[in-house]
């Protein structure tokens, strides 16, 4: 056993629900949630910030090396000591996180932080290359899937949370075209790990999937 508990990587595509679920997880085991996607939509926020597009490597690069990146203890993320969580779900930050995430430098610099903060266990993490990438060791990997056409009004329901109406058929393009491009990096593609456990969601609550995942960590730790 780690000094902290068990990690436990949650994977999958876009909207498939592993926030919800990792956040819910964290929260009843007591274990820090580290949103990884939200790490990458922190720094797009930056580049955005400094009139950065992330087309540029050398800038991306000096931006790397003042970026600061962690989690409050509540789980919400912070830019250089400053809480971001709700600028960084804007629509066009997600899309330019997508842009960096297939760097070389950016991922090296993530992966570098999200080993510091899961090594010592006691800890949820939800991204798209946990268990092959990030923590190929994991005590427990889970692997969420669902349909497109559920994930992409899930997306709506929450852009609408926020008060941006964006139609239902552009954001299920926008998923799958995400989805191809996650699948086809070459860094870090989004995959299932050989030991993981898929989770279909398209038909669960969040309740439901939660206490799947949550059965699966009591039997680890048992």
């Amino acid at each position: 056993m780690r000094p902290k508990g068990i990690i436990i990587a949650i994977d999958g595509p876009t909207a498939s629900g592993k926030s919800t679920t990792a956040k819910q997880v964290a929260a009843r085991l007591g274990y820090l949630h580290i949103n990884t996607g939200a790490m990458y939509r922190a720094f797009a926020l930056m580049v955005r910030r400094r009139k950065g597009h992330g087309h540029d490597p050398v800038r991306v690069h000096e931006l790397l090396g003042l970026a600061e990146i962690g989690f409050d203890g509540n789980g919400n993320i912070l830019l250089n000591g400053m809480d971001v969580s709700r600028e960084v779900q804007e629509p066009d930050i997600a899309l330019l996180a997508s842009e960096l995430s297939t760097l070389k430098d950016v991922r090296a610099k993530m992966v570098e932080k999200q080993r510091e903060l899961g090594t010592p266990g006691g800890v949820v993490l939800e991204g798209r290359d946990i268990g092959t990438v990030v923590f190929p060791n994991a005590e427990l990997k889970i692997f969420l899937v669902a349909d497109a056409g559920v994930r992409a009004k899930r997306r709506q329901l929450e852009f609408e949370r926020m008060g941006t109406h964006i139609p239902l058929e552009e954001l299920r393009q926008q998923l799958e075209e995400r989805d191809t491009r996650d699948r086809e990096r070459a860094i870090s593609p989004l995959r299932k790990a050989p030991d993981a456990i898929e989770l279909d969601t398209t038909n669960l609550t969040i309740e439901g999937q939660v206490e799947r995942v949550y059965e699966l960590a009591r039997e680890r730790l048992r």
